[in-house]
C-alpha cells in the first residue's frame, strides 16, 4: 500500500458475530479496516458515514437480507457503486444466483469459505478501489490545476493590457515634447555657426531615432490593445509617390547604400497612406541596416495585377534558417553582442500588423546571397474600422 494511501474500508454483514469474527480474522491486514453489522440496518448506517471499498454480504439475515439489503443500497447514489459479494451457506440454486445478481451482487461465496479465495477476491476489489481512488485524486488535482492557470492567464491578460495601455500612454505623452526637440533642431540647422552645426545635426538624428522607435511602441500598443493596427483608408492613393519619397530619404540619410527605384503598372489602391509609408520605410531601413554596404537596395512595385499590388525590397545578405520562423515577431532580435542603436525590434512585427490590417500577406526569402520581403496588397482591403488613429 502506498505510504499515503488509507486503508480501503470492508463491511462485514451478518447476523452472528462468530461469522463476523471468522471473516474478519480471515481479512485483516495492513491495507484494508473492518466495519462489521449484525443486521442490515446497522449495515445501512454504517455506510452513511463511511467510503466502503467492498461488502461482504450474508443472504440469510432476520428482517432485512441480504437481497433487500443490496437492492437498497443500488437504490442510494452514495452506496450504488460499492461491490457486493454474497456469502451464503445455501446449496447452490439457479434461481437464488439470478436474483443476487439482479440485487446488484459481483460474486457469491459458499460455506465453508476457502480462506485463499476469499483474500484473493477481496484483495482485487481492494486494488480496483485504490485505482479509483488515485483517479479520482488526480482528476481533482488537475481540474484544480486547469482553474489556476485560467485564473493565471486571466491576471496575464489583465497585466498585458495595463502594460500595453501604460506603453501606448507614455508613446503619446513623449511625442508633443519630441516634436518640439526636432522642431528646434530644425530651426537651429538655419542658424547655427559651422562648428556648432555638427552637434546640432546630431541631436537631430538622435531625435528621429527616439520618434522611430515611439511610433513603434505605440503601434505595438494599438495593435494589441485594439486586436489590430486601425486605419484611415483613403480612395486612390499612389503606392509608388509615397515609395519614391521614402527611397530619396534613405538615400540621403545613407549615401553608401545604393538604392534602386523602379515601378510597373498602375500602384493605386484604398490603402491608409500613412500606415503604408511606414511599411516601406521600415522594410527599406531594414535592408539599409542588415544588408551589405556594397550590394545594390532594389525597391520593385508591381501594379500589373487586377486586384492587388505587390511591393518587393531586396538586398545583399542572407538570413539564417532558424530565425526565419521568428522574424516577424515583436522584439526579435535578442542578440546580446549587437548594439542596438535604430530601434526596438519591432519593425518588421509593425510591417506584418499594418500589411495584415489591408488584408495583404508578407513574406520573406533568403538564398544565394540576398534576402527579399514580399509584399502583396489588395486594391480594396477587407471592411474595417476606419477611423484614423489618436495622435
Amino acid at each position: 500500500m502506498n505510504a499515503q494511501q488509507t486503508p480501503a474500508k470492508l463491511l462485514l454483514v451478518d447476523d452472528l458475530e462468530e461469522n463476523l469474527l471468522a471473516l474478519e480474522a480471515l481479512l485483516v491486514q495492513g491495507d484494508v479496516e473492518v466495519l462489521k453489522a449484525r443486521s442490515g440496518t446497522e449495515a445501512l448506517e454504517l455506510l452513511l458515514v463511511h467510503d466502503i471499498a467492498l461488502a461482504l454480504v450474508d443472504v440469510q439475515m432476520p428482517e432485512l437480507d441480504g437481497f433487500e439489503l443490496a437492492e437498497l443500497m443500488r437504490g442510494a447514489a452514495r452506496t450504488q457503486h460499492i461491490p457486493i459479494i454474497f456469502v451464503t451457506a445455501g446449496a447452490w440454486e439457479r434461481n437464488r444466483l439470478f436474483r443476487g445478481y439482479d440485487a446488484g451482487a459481483v460474486d457469491f461465496l459458499f460455506k465453508p469459505i476457502d480462506a485463499h479465495i476469499l483474500r484473493h477476491k477481496v484483495q482485487t476489489f481492494v486494488s480496483l478501489y485504490q485505482q479509483r481512488k488515485e483517479i479520482a485524486e488526480q482528476l481533482s488535482a488537475l481540474r484544480r490545476s486547469e482553474a489556476e492557470a485560467r485564473s493565471l492567464k486571466d491576471e496575464l491578460q489583465r497585466t498585458l493590457q495595463l502594460n500595453e495601455t501604460f506603453v501606448a500612454a507614455i508613446s503619446h505623452d513623449l511625442k508633443n515634447p519630441l516634436n518640439a526637440i526636432l522642431l528646434a533642431t530644425e530651426l537651429l540647422l538655419t542658424r547655427c555657426r559651422p562648428e556648432e552645426c555638427g552637434v546640432v545635426e546630431r541631436a537631430r538624428s538622435s531625435a528621429r531615432r527616439m520618434n522611430h522607435m515611439i511610433e513603434q511602441l505605440f503601434d505595438l500598443s494599438r495593435a494589441r490593445l485594439a486586436g489590430g493596427v486601425p486605419l484611415a483608408l483613403e480612395p486612390n492613393v499612389e503606392l509608388s509617390k509615397l515609395a519614391e519619397l521614402v527611397v530619396e530619404e534613405i538615400r540621403v540619410a545613407n549615401p553608401k547604400h545604393q538604392v534602386r527605384f523602379t515601378s510597373e503598372g498602375d500602384t493605386r489602391g484604398t490603402w491608409d497612406a500613412e500606415r503604408i509609408t511606414r511599411v516601406v520605410s521600415n522594410l527599406l531601413g531594414n535592408a539599409v541596416r542588415h544588408g551589405k554596404v556594397d550590394a545594390q537596395i532594389d525597391v520593385a512595385l508591381d501594379g500589373r495585377a487586377p486586384e492587388q499590388v505587390t511591393l518587393r525590397v531586396t538586398n545583399g545578405g542572407a538570413i539564417a534558417a532558424d530565425a526565419l520562423a521568428t522574424l516577424f515577431a515583436p522584439f526579435r532580435d535578442k542578440d546580446p553582442t549587437r548594439k542596438r542603436t535604430e530601434g526596438l525590434g519591432l519593425g518588421l512585427f509593425i510591417v506584418s500588423e499594418i500589411v495584415t490590417a489591408h488584408g495583404g500577406s508578407v513574406g520573406v526569402h533568403s538564398a544565394d546571397g540576398s534576402v527579399s520581403f514580399h509584399v502583396e496588397l489588395p486594391r480594396s482591403p477587407p471592411v474595417r474600422s476606419s477611423q484614423p488613429p489618436s495622435a
